[in-house]
């Protein structure tokens, strides 16, 4: 079936905005603002799906609304290309154009803009996915993102409540399906039975852990954790669910979450945490995932997305080496954000190749590609591992010359499964933690004891323009306001084990200083006093900055 665009009808539908002025960008998380601004943005958002399938011969556009950790009145939107990753980068600016035009003039012009550029043809067929979280919002706003897709004669396909990730794999399943790297069964259904028969293989023959309680932050991985959890039998994985309200308003990602004990360094509410239990947290949209237990003195312990790196990076290193296909080459990403003390384990311990890359998942994807295995993960618990086609034909296709190798390479094939590669998944992720940990027979003070983490402070400041901050880099060095960095580097150069950049906030106007040194009392005093240099040098608003 062919469509061409109906311009009459795209103006005439043309949602408007609710508060005139309202500027809108399409950053690393797409759209995300209030919900009740966002009803044009999903119009539009629904015609810029259409035109990207169109200019990718038809290929299966993915559209997600959500907010993940975002409060509960918050809401976005984000796109999802054929193979299951990010929009590409340079349609942000499309998308960014669309959102801004508020008559139907400026919106076909906008179109034709794109058309031109791409030389799209109009009349090719065009298929779209879409699914959004548990937000009060999301059904009105899938309407707006629905009558989008109507006016630009996309073949639309709603696949209801799904968690950010399982969208992202359903859209590379229905686009490689019938090839040689065929993802896997394009349904809910599917992706349950990809990741728990993977997880049997790789956990086959070890004892159970105990049992690990996982708060879903209230969120839509309440409801699809436990749908899961019904293709596990108990004796395989022992799993409790903690704050699975998805009914009462208020509640997403409210003193819970991944967001919330990361940032807090506390367990979330709802948790009743002793010694020897095992905890995680998902966020609201669950595509991120962090780790903590609580030790004999009862002390708070957080395991996060760099300590999920570590530990990735270990076992598949070793099980390459020991199914004897150790030609594949690992490497991790991080961000500036990551602990010293991890980049220092994976280098000079792991002796693995490390690179450090801006702050942003499109980012460290990108980067992660040129691995053959790449694992990347944010310090917030947003990652996952990447293997490359050759790497995945390589494990597919290896020969064991011995029993102990045919263990490995199996364990290997199925790890490959386990790991959903489009993007971060809480789900996944905790199944790949719970094998390597199964396999190790470890429990969390086990795992923590790789190395220890710096002390660590991240302050925000308000600031009247954030975009006077330019960094390098990968962001870890201000190149303006000129003369800053030089004074930052004084006061670090003070402190044991010191490091602290500086860097604009992607969502609000305020820069985020982080800060790290030997003990706590240094972090803190370090945190303080280059907020304190950033807010008296460029321009802070409000209350300066107090020491913790």
């Amino acid at each position: 079936m062919t469509m061409t665009l109906d311009y009459n009808a795209i103006k005439s539908n043309i949602i408007p905005h609710k508060v005139e002025g309202t500027k809108y960008a399409y950053g690393t998380a797409g759209f995300r603002t209030k919900a009740e601004l966002l009803d044009s943005v999903m119009y539009k958002v629904g015609i810029l799906a259409t035109l990207r399938s169109k200019k990718l011969n038809g290929a299966t556009i993915g559209v997600m609304i959500t907010a993940s950790h975002n409060p509960e009145e918050d809401n976005g939107v984000k796109l999802v290309d054929p193979r299951g990753e990010m929009l590409e980068q340079s349609w942000e600016s499309y998308a960014t154009k669309l959102a801004n035009a508020n008559d139907g003039d400026s919106l076909a012009e906008a179109i034709d803009q794109i058309v031109t550029a791409h030389e799209i043809n109009v009349e090719a067929r065009a298929a779209v996915i879409y699914a959004y979280d548990t937000r009060p919002s999301c059904p009105e706003l899938v309407k707006c993102l629905e009558q989008g897709l109507t006016v630009s004669g996309a073949e639309a396909t709603g696949f209801g409540l799904k968690t950010t990730p399982m969208l992202h794999y359903l859209v590379r399943c229905i686009n490689s399906a019938g090839t040689s790297d065929a993802y896997g069964e394009p349904t809910e259904e599917g992706y349950y039975k990809k990741l728990s028969e993977a997880f049997k293989v790789a956990v086959s023959g070890k004892p159970r852990l105990s049992t690990l309680h996982v708060d879903c932050a209230n969120g839509v991985g309440a409801p699809k954790l436990a749908e899961f959890a019904k293709h596990l039998p108990e004796d395989v994985l022992s799993l409790k669910i903690i704050n699975d309200d998805t009914h009462t308003q208020g509640k997403l990602n409210k003193d819970c979450g991944a967001d919330f004990v990361k940032t807090r360094q506390q367990a979330p509410l709802g948790s009743e945490i002793a010694p020897g239990d095992r905890y995680c947290s998902y966020d609201g949209d669950a595509d991120r995932i962090v780790f903590y237990y609580v030790d004999s003195n009862n002390v708070f312990k957080l395991l996060d997305g760099d300590k999920i790196a570590g530990l990735a990076a270990m076992f598949i290193m070793e099980l390459v080496q020991d199914a004897g296909i150790d030609t594949l080459k690992v490497g991790v990403v991080q961000t500036a954000y990551a602990n010293g003390s991890s980049t220092n384990y994976l280098t000079n311990v792991l002796k693995v190749p490390v690179s450090c890359v801006p702050t942003g998942v499109k980012h460290l994807h990108h980067e992660a590609e040129k691995y053959d295995i790449g694992v990347y993960f944010e310090a917030n618990g947003h990652g996952t591992v990447l293997f490359s086609p050759e790497a995945l034909n390589t494990i597919k296709t290896a020969e064991a010359k011995t029993p102990a190798q045919q263990q490995s390479i199996q364990q290997l094939q199925a790890v490959t499964d386990v790991i959903n590669q489009t993007v971060g998944d809480a789900i996944s992720d905790m199944l790949l933690v719970e094998t390597i940990l199964t396999n190790r027979e470890w429990s969390p003070e086990e795992w923590d004891q790789a190395y220890t983490d710096l002390p660590n402070r991240l302050v925000k400041v308000v600031v009247a323009d954030r975009t006077i901050f330019k960094t390098t880099n990968a962001e870890r060095e201000l190149v303006e306001p000129e003369g800053l960095q030089e004074k930052i580097n004084e006061h670090v150069a003070k402190y044991s084990q010191g490091r602290s950049f500086v860097r604009a906030s992607g969502t609000e106007d305020a820069v985020r200083v982080y800060a790290e040194a030997a003990t706590r009392s240094e972090c803190d005093e370090l945190a303080y006093k280059v907020s304190l240099l950033v807010y008296n040098e460029a321009g802070g608003v409000g209350k300066p900055p107090m020491m913790p």
